[in-house]
């Protein structure tokens, strides 16, 4: 089915429309993308919540809890927790879900779509859409060998503007997660790196980030144009909590002054949701892409909170 999301999207930008996107993706998944998934102890999805918004979060597990069991299915060994806003994913019937299995430390990733089940403590995910993505943006990491300090106890905080903490959290971030969808097409998980600074919060309820030269697959903005819902993730590398964001994002196509941007992306807050202890893993961190930009300069508006 022609994506004609993605379409609109390439023609503006001046590609080839229908050459790139999902026209470029395969159902099977490929015996080295298989192994390499199974290697991976951090999965990151993006899926509807039972409040029917978008989220994106991240699971995680020992090697090989992630697995391909044939060539249209990935069997998941993990399950949101309690307090996650995808807690409940796929409870009763199956639903669309986008996923990435990213490795820091290679700059590599991997990319699926498809539809989910559960069965009992597991995922069972059907594909639809397998793909590679270039090393671009990607900041090296690697897992530690024990957390970088002691547990801290799990919980969740939730607010329908950002917060003091929420503002320092993102501003210092150098990499995110966006989960878009777009009706009868799917829903669709990426990344987005730069240098700490490229997102910036411009209201209470506004942050905007910029779209960087990638791989013409346009994906995400193809979903945006059909559908504006979107789900952010921010990840704490250090303590293992997580920031789900959900809202609506719109893509304004005058970067401005913004270094390396094509295009800037703006999100509107509906649900702020921290969650601390999301994740036992702890990483350190290596160095930054050399294909990031430099992040953008200027005042905000100064309605943040």
């Amino acid at each position: 089915m022609k994506h004609v999301g993605e379409l609109a999207v390439q023609r503006r930008a001046g590609v080839r429309a229908g050459e790139w996107g999902s026209a470029r993706t395969r159902p099977e998944i490929p015996p080295a993308a298989a192994e390499f998934i199974e290697r991976q102890r951090m999965l990151v999805i993006g899926a509807s919540g039972r409040d029917e918004r978008l989220w994106a979060t991240a699971l995680t597990g020992a090697e090989g809890f992630t697995r391909a069991v044939d060539e249209r299915t990935i069997v998941i060994d993990a399950l949101p927790g309690e307090h996650d806003p995808l807690a409940g994913l796929a409870e009763g019937s199956e639903a669309e879900i986008g996923m990435i299995a990213i490795e820091p430390r290679t700059r590599r990733r991997m990319r699926v779509n498809g539809q989910v089940a559960r069965k009992g403590g597991l995922l069972v995910v059907h594909t639809e859409q397998t793909y590679a993505n270039c090393p671009k943006y990607i900041q090296a990491r690697d897992i530690t060998e024990e957390p970088a300090g002691p547990p801290v106890a799990g919980g969740s905080s939730s607010a329908r503007t950002f917060t003091g903490e929420h503002r320092a959290w993102i501003e210092s971030a150098d990499t995110f997660f966006v989960a878009t969808r777009a009706p009868g097409l799917g829903t669709d998980l990426s990344h987005r790196g730069g240098n700490p600074g490229f997102v910036r919060v411009v209201g209470e309820r506004r942050l905007v980030w910029p779209d960087y030269v990638g791989n013409s697959m346009y994906m995400t903005l193809g979903n945006l144009e059909l559908d504006e819902s979107c789900g952010l993730l921010f990840l704490d590398w250090d303590s293992g909590d997580a920031l789900h964001l959900t809202g609506r994002a719109r893509v304004g196509w005058d970067p401005g002054e913004v270094p390396g941007a094509q295009r800037m992306v703006e999100f509107e807050l509906d649900l702020a949701v921290h969650v601390r202890g999301s994740s036992p893993l702890r990483w350190r961190f290596g160095d930054y892409s050399r294909f990031n930009p430099p992040a953008p300069s200027g005042e905000t508006d100064g309605e943040g909170g």
